[in-house]
């Protein structure tokens, strides 16, 4: 197969943290990296109000004139107090970002040779993102049993040699510097995420740059933000991953202040886990 470039980005927060210097320098640098894609890992707003949305449409319009999008949503796109653990529905929490950003919570966007796959993480107050921990109150995530069994079907499915990839907002690894997990739950979320036959999995949530591999060789890469929230006050990130028949490469390009542009970074090499590595109904893994 020939190489795939994705640019995965992350944690935009338009509103008040968003930086727009950087917005405007990964609109200026993305055509030049030549993406096969764009992918956004939720938290397109800071609020979940009208205004971040209509600014990050624009940006989602805007590069799509480069490539194709995706996005998910994230913790702060949902207004989970319409409809704390369900009980009044399903569907308020996310209408707000369904007027801007379609009906689709779990979009799929399929190129020649390559399949992304959006999961849902982000539920706010819900049953199955609670820990002992007050602070992980409505900005944990947790993906279903349910999520992953469709996400193994849909790549199951897919022609051999196809580059699978599976996006959600929530780290999927602990983060360096917080050294949290994105989701409650986190070792049965993992042992799922990795049957499911993604070559690589693309999150963001915890602020701040990221490149593994979880135990049966899934790739994953977790972008930082476009915002002043970064993890440790570090330069902002987001991440280039080029897949090809052997390897997936996650590239960090990096914010460079006085350059006003992102620069590539380090750059981590996985070799790719391969077809047949996952399996349909391993969902179910406790």
């Amino acid at each position: 197969m020939s190489r795939l470039t994705l640019i995965h980005l992350s944690d935009l927060h338009f509103g008040r943290p968003v930086d727009l210097d950087q917005i405007g320098a990964v609109v200026q640098q993305a055509p030049g990296l030549e993406p096969d894609a764009i992918i956004v890992s939720g938290d397109i707003s800071q609020r979940g109000r009208h205004g971040e949305y209509q600014r990050g449409l624009i940006f989602l319009e805007t590069m799509q004139a480069t490539a194709p999008t995706l996005l998910v949503p994230g913790n702060h796109d949902v207004e989970w107090w319409k409809s704390p653990f369900g009980l009044l529905g399903r569907r308020a929490p996310y209408a707000k970002y369904r007027t801007y950003f379609g009906e689709e919570l779990t979009p799929t966007l399929r190129l020649p040779g390559l399949v992304v796959a959006g999961a849902l993480s982000a539920h706010g107050l819900a049953a199955g993102s609670l820990t002992w921990n007050q602070r992980d109150l409505t900005v944990k995530g947790h993906i279903p049993a349910s999520e992953t069994d469709r996400l193994a079907q849909l790549f199951a499915a897919e022609p051999a040699g196809t580059a699978k990839v599976a996006v959600l907002h929530h780290n999927v690894l602990r983060g360096e510097i917080s050294q949290r997990m994105g989701m409650a739950h986190w070792a049965s979320a993992q042992r799922r995420l990795d049957a499911t036959g993604a070559d690589v999995v693309l999150c963001g949530h915890d602020h701040q740059e990221g490149a593994g591999q979880l135990p049966r060789g899934t790739v994953v890469s977790t972008a930082s933000t476009l915002s002043d929230r970064t993890r440790g006050k570090r330069p902002s990130v987001f991440n280039v991953v080029r897949i090809d028949g052997e390897s997936v490469q996650v590239e960090h390009w990096r914010w460079d202040r006085a350059a006003e542009e992102f620069r590539p970074s380090d750059s981590h090499v996985f070799a790719r886990a391969g077809e047949g590595h996952g399996v349909v109904g391993a969902g179910h893994v406790a």
